[in-house]
């Protein structure tokens, strides 16, 4: 195991590591990997392994490995969760979760629990993929780090893999190792510490796990790497091998690139308005350019979810924490909060006043195929329209209930149509495939003004407009 160096606490954390032998930034294919000499093969058939967290990320990656064929548990300290976990029924909505979850309940892979000694007892991989929230400035917040790794610490007596799933902190791998040394003076703990950071879409969590771009670990124990990469194997895809700070690293510069695209091609859109050009038929065009891609160019009201949101901030924070100027960054995070504003200001200048006027929301997810609501458009579109004294009306497919506990003055409707009936507008926020193919007619028909803010550019413009609609888009231009 590594020697590790202490660091100091977590406003330190991105401090310059102390140079180390074990240091070391190396690429590794699948082929490689697997031609390892002392890679014990036996154990690639079955692992033990505690996932600490059942959440979004604990949640899908426990199912996930055990689906591979490891034998899993998950923690987690909500007692209620963990319940129903035991039951086969899973806290998010996520297509093929509740499925692959009961399947391998049945088989015996699976289990959960609240108890640390039971989870951890004889477990050789502990995995961290606890909540790291927003502080007051953007930085992550550690607490539930630094408890899952306390709780650790005074639990294992036995040699120890702690894998960070969480998004955390650069440096975050040391400062992990250091608390761990110190909470065990006197007592020797054999452990070594692998960063192995998340790249799951909500939504498609499922199929990003079984068939990854890629896999990612950080350590400066490269056994340890090695055997986080044996878990793996069976995926057969790239497995890159580096130090701690630098796989850290990689998800907040990943995720910050992505959202650096939707922002991108969103400020497009909004000048492709001014100027009557289509951004849908540009970005098709940049998309045909090997070096660009087509991927995150679809303009709308922006980014949203647990991941985008707070790792920008995050890297943002980091980089002013540490005398650096993260001037695209910022832009980054202001145009994508322009976005939900010029929804607001576009349905004003078509009606006069927003006041008493009802306005329907069509989808409140951050996006398809998950219940999730952290940072959603929908919902900071409902905020600003309330301020000017809007009626809201609402509707989603899955995040009703969710939508129920936390909205204000809203109404949640059982369908699209009911949300259209003596609407002045109706906004799409989230794309969901059920709104692809609507009867607007009907809701013509319904609706007081027959007025149509399509802020994912789903439907067709033309064929609204030749129904008697006025349409508006993002970036669509003049047709």
């Amino acid at each position: 195991m590594a020697k590790w160096q202490p660091l100091g606490e977590i406003g330190q954390i991105a401090a310059k590591p102390s140079d180390s032998p074990f240091k070391m930034t190396t690429h590794r294919e699948y082929d490689t990997i697997r031609r390892v000499d002392h890679l014990d093969e036996a154990r690639e058939g079955m692992s033990r392994i505690c996932i600490i967290g059942a959440g979004y990320v604990g949640l899908v990656t426990g199912v996930c490995f055990a689906d591979l064929g490891h034998n899993v548990i998950c923690l987690d300290v909500d007692e209620a969760k963990i319940e129903n976990l035991k039951r086969g029924i899973p806290p998010i909505y996520e297509p093929g979760l509740e499925e692959m979850l009961n399947r391998n309940l049945q088989a015996g892979r699976l289990r959960f629990t609240t108890s640390y000694p039971e989870a951890l007892a004889d477990a050789e991989f502990a995995f961290i993929a606890v909540g790291t929230p927003s502080g007051v400035d953007g930085e992550a917040d550690l607490r539930y780090v630094r408890a899952v790794v306390e709780a650790i610490a005074d639990t294992v007596d036995h040699p120890i893999c702690i894998v960070n799933k969480s998004t955390v902190p650069v440096g975050t791998g040391d400062w992990v190792a250091d608390v761990i040394r110190k909470r065990r003076a006197g007592r020797d703990l054999e452990f070594a510490v692998v960063s192995n950071p998340e790249f799951l879409r909500e939504g498609s969590a499922i199929n990003d796990f079984m068939n990854p771009d890629r896999i990612v670990l950080g350590s400066l124990d490269r056994e340890a790497a090695n055997q986080v990469a044996q878990l793996y194997l069976s995926l057969r895809c790239p497995i890159m091998i580096t130090d701690l700070r630098t796989a850290e690293m990689i998800k907040y510069a990943s995720n910050a690139f992505l959202a650096t695209r939707i922002s991108f091609i969103n400020e497009i859109a909004n000048i492709c308005e001014e100027l009557g050009a289509d951004v849908q038929e540009v970005a098709a065009g940049m998309g045909y350019d090997k070096r660009i891609g087509r991927a995150f160019l679809d303009a709308g009201l922006g980014w949203g979810g647990s991941c985008f949101p707070k790792d920008v901030k995050a890297l943002a924070h980091m980089a002013v924490l540490h005398g650096t100027h993260p001037q695209l960054l910022q832009a980054v995070m202001d145009i994508n909060r322009n976005q939900r504003r010029r929804v607001v200001m576009r349905l004003r200048k078509e009606l006069g006043t927003l006041n008493d006027r009802t306005i329907g929301i069509l989808g409140l997810s951050f996006k398809p195929n998950t219940d999730d609501l952290r940072e959603a458009p929908a919902l900071e579109v409902i905020h600003l329209l309330q301020v000017e004294g809007a009626i809201i009306r609402a509707y989603d497919p899955a995040a009703m209930k969710e939508a129920a506990r936390i909205l204000h003055n809203v109404t949640l409707c059982e369908t699209p149509y009911q949300v259209a009936e003596g609407a002045d507008a109706l906004v799409l926020c989230t794309e969901w495939n059920e709104f692809k193919s609507l009867d607007f007619e009907r809701i013509k028909r319904a609706m007081r003004t027959p007025l149509i803010m399509d802020g994912r550019n789903l439907w067709d413009p033309k064929r609204l407009r030749a129904l008697g609609f006025t349409y508006l888009g993002v970036g669509r231009g003049t047709g």
